[in-house]
């Protein structure tokens, strides 16, 4: 049970007395995440929310705290940091989280928190000139990995995080791990980047030739997979498709790692060939999905087909997109284009 403030009613408003012999907070939290599949990215923001909570309350643990510390940390988000309505929602469920599944003292009696507005903001659309033009100023495996995100309509965590298994030359298709919600899909492999592909898993698999002479544990896994398949991390269809340039240590057992390349890498390469392109637009990597999807229903495909493949579980998402087309209300003639305003000038 909870008292008024929300704290546990067997720790007193005014202790510091704290179960002893429990693992680090952090570990826990780890750990728990770890059991429920997250993905690294989930982790790392539940951490940094719940390590912004403690902060925020002078480092207090918070097992001696409760609803009352939660509202007024959420409140000051919106009302002093003026953070987004999404970041508002993700810094919420760190701290649901982690009493209700960490600590195992779920908070209660919320209420209703002052929101951070939504705003209607139509997406980032390239042209196919201008996804030309910025592709155009990348090589590498940064070419190649947002080439598939406008080629196959993935998001940014969803190509860095492909492996080997997950392409399927033959039938040109990719398979989608554990997508956002953790559901797979499947999306097409762009015919025009077989090659390059082929080309580019050729060296993946040097590296990993020569990480398994070298003894390492090979690719890092998720958790449960780990324990399922303990051999995986080893084998070469489990390999990254974008492994990472240095090798890294695993934060739970400490073994000697590959993980797959960081996503500030293509960040910074896309934003860099967009501001060298000279396109005026505010565009970023995932302006490359929005573009798949506009592209795709400018070709007459439809509504239906191209939320299965951008993985949206509700089809109003998809249909953003169908504001951005150039035809419906953007094909109305503008009055002022009509015979009779040029006339009226000569």
């Amino acid at each position: 049970m909870l008292d008024c403030a929300g704290r546990p009613e067997w720790i007193p408003a005014h202790t510091n007395i704290l179960p002893m012999n429990q693992p680090r907070l952090i570990d826990q939290v780890r750990t728990s995440a770890a059991l429920r599949h997250f993905s690294r990215n989930t982790v790392d923001a539940y951490i940094h929310w719940i390590k912004r909570f403690i902060h925020y309350h002078n480092n207090r643990h918070p097992l001696i705290m409760g609803t009352a510390e939660t509202r007024h940390f959420l409140s000051s988000l919106t009302l002093t940091s003026n953070v987004a309505a999404s970041t508002q929602n993700q810094a919420l469920n760190a701290i649901l989280f982690l009493y209700r599944d960490v600590l195992h003292r779920p908070l209660e009696h919320l209420g209703t928190l002052p929101r951070a507005k939504r705003p209607k903001r139509l997406p980032v659309v390239f042209s196919q000139s201008e996804v030309s033009k910025i592709l155009s100023l990348l090589s590498g495996p940064e070419y190649l990995m947002a080439a598939l995100l406008y080629g196959s309509g993935l998001r940014l965590s969803e190509c860095v995080s492909l492996r080997i298994k997950d392409i399927d030359f033959e039938n040109h298709l990719i398979l989608v791990r554990d997508g956002k919600g953790n559901k797979d899909r499947v999306t097409m492999l762009p015919q025009s980047l077989t090659k390059l592909l082929k080309e580019h898993i050729a060296n993946v698999r040097s590296i990993f030739v020569k990480d398994h002479a070298d003894n390492f544990a090979g690719a890092t896994m998720p958790t449960a997979m780990a324990h399922k398949y303990p051999h995986a991390s080893r084998e070469w269809p489990w390999q990254h498709l974008f492994p990472a340039s240095r090798r890294t240590v695993d934060p739970i057992n400490a073994w000697q790692v590959r993980h797959h390349i960081d996503a500030s890498v293509l960040q910074r390469a896309v934003k860099l060939a967009i501001i060298r392109s000279g396109i005026p637009k505010n565009g970023s990597c995932h302006s490359f999905r929005h573009s798949f999807a506009t592209h795709l229903l400018e070709q007459g495909y439809s509504l239906r087909a191209v939320q299965e493949l951008l993985g949206h579980q509700d089809v109003r998402t998809t249909m953003v997109y169908t504001h951005v087309l150039t035809k419906g209300g953007l094909a109305i003639r503008s009055p002022l284009d009509n015979d009779f305003s040029s006339s009226s000038r000569e």
